[in-house]
């Protein structure tokens, strides 16, 4: 509560001296609304983002930049090139420089603690975007989709698609799971292995390359550092060449986002796999490279988290905070950082297949249809 009173009481202050100085001079002080109340200068919001070479950080950043300084806001958005020492050096410089909020998408969010003790002093907020900072008690909020559910509805469409519950298989499934050092990873898989392990147990979903891990503890053994396109390519290529060169087909692949379906599919496609005999292709984040994949039938769905949505999610989150109110949250006992449980706001996802790809993605104007080939 502290920071955010100090907070409350500055922007205050300041915009009581702008009237009196509105008032000695004659002029009219401009009505505010919402987070425009924040024309005293006091809503100076550092934005930090991971990396420019995924699609969806750049909507993300340039997305809630533009809503913020729409409501009057000074806005510092920074990209680190997924390197975590570049990233406290950004965040270090926004301190400095009278960020009183940060919105933090960590590369990696065990690495943070000291410059977010050095915001605490600054009396900052720090919101965690997306992807929760551990081991700081200097975490304020959190806002993110249900990341547990994402996997959920990838694991729930392999098992629907393949007739699981029904007793079909056995089925050639291979898993991948995303960056070890990022905490949503786990949420991911965990949500999908939930559903899929009994099927593993029971001989209807055989691994052949033997990578599949042996519990949700052990999702780090088959990441993808970096959710690299050209690593899960590699890891692909490897596994087609080692456990299936003699005729043995892939029924189905387990991966957490599009970034890693992308290089997947390429190794798949390479290997001559064709859209008449594709295996099962999860992904999620609805990149466009990805839903024209999907619509070329080389993968077979994403799960769509509508970033417009977090981004009004945080630009809610910041009006509350400079009105001097607590923002509103949906869930305050699943993410512990190691320190504390953060107040949390989810979002829902959805899945996405290729007869869904108009209603849900282009009519709601998220995706343009030339970006996928309509």
């Amino acid at each position: 509560m502290k920071k955010r009173n100090t907070l409350a009481l500055v922007a205050g202050a300041s915009a009581m001296a702008l009237a009196l100085a509105a008032c000695s001079s004659g002029e009219e002080t401009p009505a505010s609304n919402g987070a425009t109340a924040t024309a005293a200068g006091e809503c100076n919001v550092g934005i930090a983002m991971p990396t420019r070479s995924l699609e969806r950080w750049i909507n993300d950043g340039e997305g809630l930049k533009s809503r913020l300084e729409a409501d009057g806001c000074t806005v510092d958005l920074q990209y680190a090139d997924n390197k975590t020492d570049q990233q406290i050096s950004q965040l270090q410089n926004m301190i400095a420089n009278g960020s009183n909020i940060l919105v933090i998408a960590s590369i990696d969010g065990t690495t943070l603690g000291p410059v977010l003790e050095d915001a605490g002093n600054a009396g900052a907020t720090v919101i965690a975007y997306d992807r929760l900072i551990l081991g700081s008690p200097n975490v304020d909020y959190y806002a993110t989709f249900d990341n547990y559910s994402v996997g959920t509805l990838q694991g729930k469409y392999i098992e629907e698609q393949l007739g699981l519950a029904g007793g079909d298989g056995p089925y050639n499934f291979e898993a991948f799971a995303g960056s070890p050092d990022d905490n949503n990873a786990r949420f991911f898989f965990a949500g999908a292995w939930d559903v899929l392990s009994p099927y593993l147990d029971s001989g209807q979903l055989v691994n052949p390359s033997g990578t599949a891990p042996a519990s949700v503890d052990d999702w780090q053994s088959i990441g993808i550092l970096g959710w690299g396109s050209d690593d899960a390519q590699a890891e692909m290529d490897n596994r087609l060449a080692s456990f299936y060169a003699g005729g043995e087909k892939v029924d189905v692949v387990l991966s957490p986002n599009d970034s890693l379906a992308q290089g997947i599919s390429q190794s798949l496609q390479l290997a001559g796999y064709t859209a008449a005999d594709f295996p099962i292709l999860t992904g999620q984040d609805g990149d466009k490279a990805s839903v024209a994949n999907i619509l070329n039938g080389v993968q077979s769905m994403t799960v769509w988290k509508d970033t417009r949505l977090l981004g009004e999610r945080v630009e809610l989150m910041i009006k509350s905070l400079l009105a001097g109110e607590e923002p509103e949250v949906n869930d305050t006992t699943t993410y512990n950082n190691g320190v504390k449980v953060v107040p949390s706001y989810l979002i829902t996802p959805e899945v996405v297949t290729a007869d869904t790809v108009q209603s849900k993605l282009i009519d709601s104007g998220f995706l343009k249809p030339e970006d996928v080939g309509l």
